[in-house]
């Protein structure tokens, strides 16, 4: 679980063309203050590290992000951010390394293929990216540890402007940035869709190239297909949040924080503009209609690898709606059948083929209506046991 700090909520220097949180400023639903005491106590309360979040963090006044790192590293020995990067400068950095700060930085690449990112106008937006270009630069010549958010879309992943984006993969990898998170596109608006969205065919090639330049011995976490295989072959735990049944309403991997103290949801799964108070428990009941549903009407029913997908992340849904599965199912179904083959071709079978499968979906299930969320490689060590007390062979 992560904590997120929002002192300003969605407030930011950018207008990204393609930002899930831009219901909530449509909606005018968003804070431009915080009290900082209220925060400070509902983090304490919370009692684990923390990263200021946004928007744009760094908006926040310079007293307030330090009185807010050192509460952190006080307590835990360590902070995080995730920012734009167009605003750091050297004190900011002094910052960060007086306090352990973690630095993620939320870019698509070099020059024009973060264009989306915009700032007004062409000329503010690329200086705006050379700005974020230069801080990573800075970042990791101090030290500081470096993440990068990368979301993928026509102008920085079709088949033209892979060479240039694995070029930029291969200078993050030689200054020591620690990890790359790949994002699809997440669409809140259909002329994003009609504009940035790659097609399926695009979306596949860009994540398999990206997959052979990591498995080409990279030191950089880049780990999208590593964590389909570790779904794959039981071993799920530490895998990302988008393949661990999410519930809307209550998040379990991000606890927000507002500036007026108040506990909020990731925002990924906004999508009425409207920041929802964090529930009590979560509910799994989205998963079970899944996996009842056909899949004509927007479910997983009969899917061999919903066991492992869950559906994926609620927060690209078919139609915004949290109850349908991903809209990018299609992808997901061809990258689970190319790790599939790979496993295969190891020698090794997969859960997927597993005769195990059934009774693994039943089990899931049935803990779902439970209220409780297991991992894989807890139920498949549970029912290993089962097995060879039954005297029975499980494979």
């Amino acid at each position: 679980m992560s904590v997120e700090v929002r002192p300003l909520g969605v407030s930011c220097n950018l207008k990204c063309a393609y930002c899930y949180q831009q219901p909530q400023r449509d909606g005018q639903n968003h804070s431009r203050g915080y009290d900082l005491e209220r925060m400070l106590s509902r983090l304490a309360e919370i009692g684990r590290p923390f990263t200021v979040f946004g928007g744009e963090p760094l908006l926040t006044r310079l007293e307030d992000l330090q009185t807010l790192f050192a509460q952190s590293y006080e307590k835990y020995g360590r902070a995080g951010i995730q920012t734009n990067g167009t605003l750091i400068t050297e004190t900011h950095i002094e910052l960060f390394k007086r306090y352990n700060v973690s630095v993620g930085i939320s870019m698509d690449g070099p020059g024009a293929l973060n264009d989306l990112r915009w700032a007004g106008s062409l000329e503010r937006t690329r200086a705006a990216t050379q700005r974020s270009e230069d801080a990573i630069n800075a970042l990791r010549a101090a030290g500081i540890p470096v993440s990068i958010i990368l979301t993928m879309h026509r102008l920085n992943a079709t088949s033209e402007r892979l060479p240039q984006l694995l070029a930029w993969l291969d200078h993050l990898e030689e200054i020591g940035v620690q990890s790359v998170r790949t994002h699809v596109l997440e669409v809140e608006y259909e002329e994003i869709r009609e504009q940035y969205v790659l097609s399926e065919e695009d979306q596949l090639r860009a994540l398999i190239a990206l997959d052979e330049w990591w498995t080409a011995g990279k030191r950089i976490r880049l780990r999208t297909l590593l964590d389909i295989e570790r779904l794959l072959t039981g071993q799920d735990k530490g895998v990302t949040c988008t393949w661990r049944a999410c519930d809307s309403y209550t998040t379990a991997a991000v606890q927000g924080v507002e500036g007026d103290g108040r506990q909020t949801n990731c925002g990924r799964v906004n999508k009425e503009g409207i920041d929802f108070i964090k529930a009590e428990a979560p509910g799994f009941e989205r998963y079970v209609a899944l996996y009842h549903t056909p899949q004509e009407f927007g479910g997983c029913n009969g899917c061999r690898y919903f066991a492992f997908c869950k559906g994926q992340c609620p927060g690209t849904a078919i139609s915004g709606d949290w109850r349908n599965r991903s809209e990018y199912c299609g992808l997901w179904k061809a990258l689970f059948e190319r790790v599939e083959r790979r496993i295969v071709a190891g020698g090794k079978k997969p859960l997927s083929l597993s005769r195990v499968l059934p009774s693994l979906e039943r089990e899931l299930v049935a803990s779902w209506r439970r209220g409780e969320n297991p991992y894989i490689a807890d139920l498949v060590a549970s029912m290993s046991e089962r097995a060879r007390a039954a005297g029975v062979q499980h494979a």
